[in-house]
This record gives C-alpha cells, structure tokens and sequence, in this order.
C-alpha cells in the first residue's frame, strides 16, 4: 500500500485565467534568483528551492491561502510542494510543465537579462569533458575514463530525476543573481496580504 501523497497542479491556462480574473493565488517561484530574474510570472515571489526547504516552517504562517509552485519544469515545484506539506501547509498546487509550459501559452512574463537555463548549461559542461577528455585520450591514455564518469553521473542524474552538476552549477556567480533574503520575501508576503 502506497502512502505517497497525490501532489495538486494546476495548468497555465487555469492559472492565466485566474490571473486575468484578478483572482491570483500566492505564486512562490523556487528557481535560482538568475533563473527567477530571466523571466517569471508578475506578482511571484522568488523563494529558491534551498531557502524554502531551511525557511518553511517561518513561510508556512505566511501562506495561509492558496499558493502555486512554479520553476522551469515542475520538478523542483514538486520537491517544494512535499517540503511546504511536511510543515503543515495546505492548498498547494504545482504549476504544471512550470514557467516553459506558462511561456508556451503565450502568457505575460516580466524579463530581465537573458540567461542559459540550467538544462543548457548542464549540456554544455558535460559535452564539453566529454569532448575534451575523448580527444586528450588519444595522447594520454586513461584520460578519457573522466568523459566515462561524466557519463555515468548524467545517466544517474536521469534515473534518479536530480542532478549533482546542476546543484554545482547552480553555485556559480552568473546562476545565483541577487541573494534572497527569506526576511525580504516574508515582508513582501505580509505587505501583500
């Protein structure tokens, strides 16, 4: 018997009516602040993924209506949806095929600096080891064993639906933008009540 909780979502096109109708629940976007300034819905609130997880027990008192979870693709919307339901929190949804599904209707975002997502750069750094160490492996044996490894981390990434190099590159200047301050976005939350 299984005891996993069936996760709420809701579409962007439900979502984007809402939003049109003046009715739009709490949108908490737990993408990094430089995915977040890329573009995101109007009126979201940035609370990467990390923050919420350490913060949410102090959010929980400042979510007591409806909230939607948004990120790229849903996944990290998922992982928060679980951590904001650990601490007590109810009426949470997950923005299905987040903000790439939302930017698929044709839906208003408000955009900052262009940046590569995640996924883009992931791609780009693997392929790159890849590369480099298949073609060092010619003149240095062994070598190439480093594009292996690369490999075998993305096959696991995929399996088990997370991804270390991401976690790392999501470290990076370029990744994080302006910090969050859980304080900042306690007090947005308040003064929007």
């Amino acid at each position: 018997m299984s005891t996993e909780r069936t996760i709420q979502s809701i579409t962007p096109a439900v979502l984007h009516r809402l939003v049109q109708e003046g009715r739009t629940p709490r949108l908490l976007d737990v993408r990094t602040p430089g995915e977040f300034r890329t573009a995101h819905i109007a009126g979201s609130y940035n609370v990467p993924l990390s923050t919420l997880r350490e913060h949410r027990a102090e959010l929980r008192s400042h979510l007591d209506e409806e909230v939607v979870l948004v990120c790229r693709s849903g996944q990290r919307a998922k992982e928060a949806e679980q951590a904001l339901a650990q601490a007590g929190l109810p009426n949470l949804r997950v923005l299905e095929g987040g903000i790439t599904a939302w930017e698929a209707t044709s839906a208003p975002v408000e955009r900052g600096p262009e940046r590569w997502d995640m996924e883009r750069q992931v791609r780009l750094v693997a392929g790159s080891i890849v590369l480099a160490t298949g073609l060092a492996g010619i003149l240095i044996p062994g070598v190439h064993l480093v594009g292996t490894a690369v490999g075998a981390g993305l096959t696991y990434a995929a399996l088990s639906n997370s991804c270390a190099m991401g976690v790392l590159l999501s470290k990076l200047p370029y990744n994080r933008g302006p910090r969050t301050d859980v304080r900042t976005v306690i007090a947005e939350l308040r003064s929007a009540s």
